[in-house]
């Protein structure tokens, strides 16, 4: 078995706002096939985040031989979910997740509210034929009564509603290994997110290392300003054991797909993809087409 590679587009972000068209022909000529979106006005936008409609969306895939294989949809209102799904279904999308989740201290009570939610959104998505996926950050591995935020919504999520896109990084910046995290919830697994973390990065690779309270209150703001551009490289001239993790995570029976990101570069966005591209190839157990 082999993990297809997509790239998210979250990577190409900037670019993306300016000339979504021009871009998307140049994802598509760096090689990549597969895609993942990240719409981050989905109050507004049904679609991808960069407000072309399904039709053109849909042509623009086709003309440039892409694949969409998910989305990343903030916030996660139910009432715009059937407006989201109809979009997606129109370009071929069978798949939506959260982007990021935030969570008060040793509150309980709103990580299982969120749970509900969790279920809520999957059941919308089900009753489409199509799935809903949790992607995580740092964050979800803070704890609470001994257990791991991330944990507790395993254990409260249905598993036939709520799957998974687990991100090796950020896992590695909460402290976890990610082949563990594969193995424990590999059925749930339907996406993975790899990044890259540089041998000369600012700040430990756990950023529960004296970089953030494992204890405190992390919100968008200490993200923000706690998350250092000099942590990301290309992916694949790092230091995390990618063939390693591609290795677990060709044992997750449900996982179609390996999704590259760059969150940030000190390349330009584009060269900084075709850079990870080059990078990644030297790794058994994937595929490009």
């Amino acid at each position: 078995m082999s993990l297809k590679v997509g790239i998210q587009l979250y990577s190409v972000r900037q670019s993306l706002r300016k000339d979504p068209h021009g871009v998307l022909a140049q994802v598509s000529q760096a090689g990549y096939k597969y895609v993942e979106a990240a719409n981050h006005n989905a109050l507004e936008d049904d679609g991808v985040g960069f407000g072309l409609p399904a039709d053109e969306m849909k042509k623009v895939l086709d003309d440039l031989g892409l694949t969409i294989v998910g989305c990343h949809i903030n916030p996660l209102e139910p009432a715009r979910i059937n407006a989201v799904l109809d979009y997606h279904a129109a370009v071929g999308n069978k798949q939506i997740g959260c982007d990021i989740e935030f969570f008060p201290p040793n509150d309980l009570d709103y990580v299982l509210k969120r749970c509900e939610l969790f279920n809520r959104v999957g059941e919308l998505c089900k009753a489409r034929g199509m799935r809903y996926y949790y992607h995580n950050h740092y964050q979800e591995f803070q704890t609470i009564r001994g257990k791991t935020i991330y944990d507790i919504i395993m254990e409260n999520t249905d598993p036939a509603l709520v799957y998974i896109e687990l991100d090796t990084y950020w896992a590695y910046r909460g402290g976890q290994d990610p082949l563990q995290l594969i193995d424990k919830y590999k059925d749930r697994l339907v996406l993975l997110h790899q990044k890259d973390f540089p041998e000369d990065a600012p700040q430990p690779l756990n950023m529960y290392d004296g970089v953030v309270d494992i204890n405190g209150n992390i919100d968008g703001r200490l993200f923000s300003e706690t998350k250092d551009p000099l942590c990301f490289t290309e992916i694949g001239t790092g230091t995390l054991p990618i063939q390693d993790i591609i290795d677990g995570a060709n044992e997750a029976p449900n996982l179609e797909f390996i999704v590259l990101e760059q969150d940030h570069t000190q390349l330009g966005e584009v060269e900084s993809i075709e850079v990870s591209m080059e990078a990644f190839r030297k790794f058994n157990g994937i595929e490009w087409s």
